[in-house]
């Protein structure tokens, strides 16, 4: 196996030293996480044949692991490969054993959750295994409030505020003086969520997370063009920022 894995390249050439690298990562996920990644998904978005590879063992320290602190680090890292697998038939489906045992594992991981960031990892590394196409990689607004999304028809740059106070779109470059015009966002009534916005809000509800449901119903909501006044989708115009 060892001879097998040096054959194959990672992010800085020749791969033969993950082995050692691995296991240094199995004792101390979070230390030495970054590291890993430098190796295996440079910016959390590139990977290599070794990235690939790797998901077996990565799945093999998750199942050893002995606490959501320590089994968080390595559900993101490969979940941060398998967010990069192309969406038709290839690695995630070659890799269905490894990638089903991660998925389980972070389905009973979500239920112990520490608080609603490391939750809202969690529940995108869900959908990493699941390869779910943008939410995968872009949930994280779900945690901090704010995501960013453009407008479809003025291609303004939107801050998307999220907040429980306050749920609106406004300009991310306004620089008037005085303040700028914010389009509230209607959160999506529970007969109009599908797809992954109802499946996102049931799960959050049955985890016990109602601020992370709440946000979703809002996320999938719709809001307006402060500049122009085009309505939108905001999960859509979400995408589409992220280039999906």
């Amino acid at each position: 196996m060892a001879a097998a894995r040096s054959a194959l390249t990672g992010a800085a050439g020749p791969a033969g030293h993950l082995s050692a690298l691995l296991d240094r990562f199995a004792a101390e996920p979070a230390r030495h996480w970054p590291e890993l990644m430098d190796h295996l998904c440079p910016q959390l978005d590139t990977v290599h044949p070794a990235s690939w590879a790797a998901l077996p063992r990565l799945a093999e320290i998750a199942a050893a692991c002995d606490g959501t602190d320590r089994l968080t680090p390595v559900l993101s890292a490969a979940a941060a490969i398998a967010s990069c697998a192309p969406d038709t038939d290839g690695p995630l489906q070659e890799l269905a054993g490894p990638v089903g045992e991660l998925h389980r594992l972070t389905d009973g991981a979500l239920r112990r959750a520490a608080d609603r960031e490391e939750y809202v990892l969690l529940l995108q590394c869900l959908l990493s295994f699941e390869g779910a196409v943008c939410w995968d990689r872009a949930l994280d607004g779900l945690h901090t409030g704010e995501f960013e999304a453009c407008c479809p028809w003025c291609g303004l740059l939107l801050e998307v505020e999220l907040g429980t106070e306050r749920s609106h779109c406004v300009d991310a470059e306004y620089s008037l003086p005085g303040e700028p015009v914010r389009a509230p966002i209607r959160p999506a009534a529970l007969g109009q969520l599908d797809g992954v916005g109802a499946r996102l809000f049931r799960r959050a509800t049955a985890d016990g997370w109602p601020a992370v449901a709440r946000a979703v119903r809002r996320l999938f909501g719709e809001s307006a063009c402060p500049d122009c006044g085009t309505g939108f989708v905001v999960a859509v115009r979400v995408a589409a920022a992220r280039g999906f």
